[in-house]
């Protein structure tokens, strides 16, 4: 037996929580497999990431005990994966607990043959039997027992496993022909008219489905978004001192949230609030905008200039222990002891801190129910975030991940552009340069890094996906022709090594890593699907260069996934969003604008173009004839004053020079 546990080098912090444990750990690697082999023990497959409460309760209870560890280490060769480093290998083995269990979730727990197939998986196990659970100690006795004794029944049954899975086919069924206004419907049907959402318990911001019903904008549809967007804001699910949002409600009102913030959920969510604001003037999605752009920049970005991953769940609470929640919940005490007695009666009532607690041990998350008056509101958030400043923080996942940061330098963008705050430009090109200068080594791109030193593992469909959409966006919103050619570039390797020859793509590269099944789901969960990505980063390039292949390929891959639209639209918005655009009555636009870069007039009717534009379109902001865009090709200056090209598919509508008649144009 090889006696040592191997994470201290690893660049994921999440295997790095790990790397003291008594447990021998492996990172996921060839040479784990082949110790299992040679040492004829079955693989044990431990799945998490840094912000997870119930890994961190997994590690605490049965990882760090040393009586568990030496049972692990004894039977098993064990590999602990980062789920956010390694999606792939989350995916693959997730569609096996979940057709194995019925459900799945982290931390997820899987045991392998030595050749990697599943023949048993769970998510969380105590480490004594509890409200019918048996402990992780039965579970991996039990199955040791049967690897010695019935080695040939697990064999068997991680065959039939693998082929069942294998055989898994997704419905095509193309999107021209889909009914809008039938999907919409389908979707209300989940929709909680009292609290917003779909669904019930636990309950997610739905951000991919809140972009689709922004695009349809039809009365049923801005119902739902209206309700959704301002429940989650008022809600506990939202953090009212410091901005930003948790991954998810544990209720259906949104009140506790299961509270790591992650930045993927954050990424996609400014985007839709900007979106809201832009449709609505709705104050509390300004507030919002305002509060998560602040948070993200004083508390997420890195040194290097990224945005890190997560904030975890847990911290030290005021006695020292680790508790979920401890440094987000308040109850009247701690607030008397912030803002004295009058102010902590009046911040009691509007933040809805009860005397028996709205979460747990007498404690409340703070909500914000109504809207109490301004400055006196702002004085007792600021006086509130100063005395949180002095808990124990949670901790922060350092590494940067090349997708989540690509969708959140395009919501970035909007939101700059949008609210006219171009200071938020400089985070998104920032963060886009080190996405190019440390992920994309030998042509290829890496998932994560980790102050600045690359990680070992690949990008996947998803990475490629959204930094391609970044970088087109980059391009436009910069006029500097290198972030198109870095999109082109992108696109290639999705082209070559992701297409699977049939509209679609895969999520892994053609010479990735083999896995038992090669990962292949349309499906938007957590982010959106790399498929729905691709579609809508091939929509932008198209848009933006006027090359039609772009768009046709757009088309293919999303007709793939047709049937998945019309029968779960809450699990594929972003395709949605894709086919109300370009089956509605507002299709995507170009926007070429033309002028000095320091004319007051042309700032205008870029700002006039990002607010009024049909979702989707393009806004290119340049000098006359400006070299690397075709776009800018042949558009003068009207009167000499900064002049506005409104086109589809290149063919332009007659230039204006004034905010109003664009608008009028963009309306049209």
């Amino acid at each position: 037996m090889s006696g040592r546990n191997r994470l201290a080098t690893a660049t994921s912090p999440y295997l790095l929580q790990h790397a003291d444990n008594p447990v021998h750990w492996w990172p996921w690697c060839d040479e784990a497999f082949a110790e299992a082999a040679s040492r004829d023990v079955p693989v044990f497959l431990s799945v998490g990431y840094a912000a997870c409460h119930w890994c961190h309760v997994m590690a605490h209870e049965s990882f760090e005990d040393s009586h568990i560890a030496e049972l692990i280490n004894d039977q098993f060769v064990a590999i602990k994966v980062d789920r956010e480093e390694r999606p792939d290998v989350d995916a693959v083995y997730m569609q096996a607990t979940q057709a194995m269990t019925g459900h799945g979730g982290w931390p997820m727990t899987v045991f392998l043959t030595p050749d990697r197939r599943p023949f048993y998986a769970g998510t969380y196990f105590p480490p004594t039997p509890r409200h019918g659970m048996p402990s992780f100690v039965q579970v991996a006795t039990a199955v040791a027992d049967a690897w010695r004794d019935r080695r040939l029944d697990i064999v068997e049954s991680a065959v039939k496993i693998v082929d069942q899975l294998a055989n898994l086919a997704t419905g095509g069924g193309g999107t021209a022909e889909i009914n809008i206004g039938a999907v919409i419907a389908n979707l209300r049907r989940s929709y909680d008219p009292v609290d917003g959402g779909f669904g019930g318990a636990p309950k997610f911001p739905p951000s991919m489905v809140l972009e689709a019903l922004l695009r349809d904008g039809s009365d049923d549809a801005m119902i739902m978004v209206n309700r959704t967007c301002e429940a989650m804001a008022r809600g506990g699910i939202c953090d009212q001192l410091g901005g930003g949002f948790a991954r998810y409600s544990v209720d259906a009102q949104w009140v506790v949230p299961h509270f790591e913030k992650m930045l993927y959920d954050n990424a996609l969510l400014l985007g839709v609030y900007t979106h809201w604001w832009r449709q609505t003037g709705n104050p509390v999605a300004r507030r919002v905008v305002n509060d998560l752009m602040g948070w993200l920049l004083r508390e997420m970005r890195t040194g290097e200039g990224g945005f890190a991953a997560s904030l975890d769940a847990d911290s030290l609470d005021d006695h020292g222990r680790h508790r979920e929640g401890a440094y987000y919940a308040w109850n009247r005490e701690q607030l008397g002891a912030a803002l004295g007695p009058r102010d902590a009666s009046w911040a009691a009532e509007i933040f809805s801190v009860t005397e028996q607690g709205t979460f747990e041990d007498g404690l409340s998350t703070l909500q914000l129910l109504g809207d109490p008056e301004p400055e006196r509101l702002a004085d007792v958030r600021a006086r509130l975030s100063a005395f949180r400043e002095q808990r124990a923080r949670p901790n922060r996942d350092d590494k940067v991940v090349a997708a989540w940061n690509g969708w959140l330098i395009c919501s970035l963008i909007d939101a700059a552009m949008v609210f006219n705050e171009p200071t938020w430009l400089e985070p998104a090109r920032t963060a886009g340069e080190l996405l190019w200068r440390v992920h994309w080594v030998d042509a290829r791109l890496r998932r994560t890094s980790l102050a600045g030193q690359v990680g070992s593992a690949p990008g996947i469909l998803e990475d490629y996906a959204a930094l391609t959409q970044a970088c087109v966006r980059l391009a436009a919103a910069t006029a500097e022709p290198i972030w198109l050619e870095r999109a082109r570039e992108l696109y290639a390797v999705i082209s070559s090594q992701f297409d699977d020859g049939k509209g679609g793509f895969f999520d892994t590269a053609a010479d990735a890593e083999r896995l038992y099944a090669r990962p292949q789901d349309p499906t938007d969960n957590a982010t959106p699907s790399g498929l729905s990505a691709t579609v809508h980063a091939l929509r932008l390039l198209s848009e933006l260069t006027g090359e039609d292949g772009y768009a046709d390929r757009a088309t293919r891959a999303a007709a793939t996934a047709g049937q998945l639209i019309v029968q779960a639209p809450r699990f594929a918005g972003w395709l949605l969003a894709d086919t109300i655009s370009y089956t509605g009555g507002r299709p995507p636009v170009q926007v070429a604008i033309v002028g000095a870069s320091d004319d007051a007039a042309r700032a205008e009717l870029v700002r006039t173009a990002y607010q009024a534009a049909p979702a989707g379109s393009v806004i290119l902001a340049g000098e006359p004839e400006e070299a690397g865009f075709a776009l800018l090709a042949d558009r003068p200056l009207i009167e000499g004053r900064p002049t506005a090209y409104v086109c589809q598919h290149f063919v332009c509508k007659l230039p204006v020079t004034s905010a109003d008649d664009l608008v009028a144009q963009l309306s049209g």
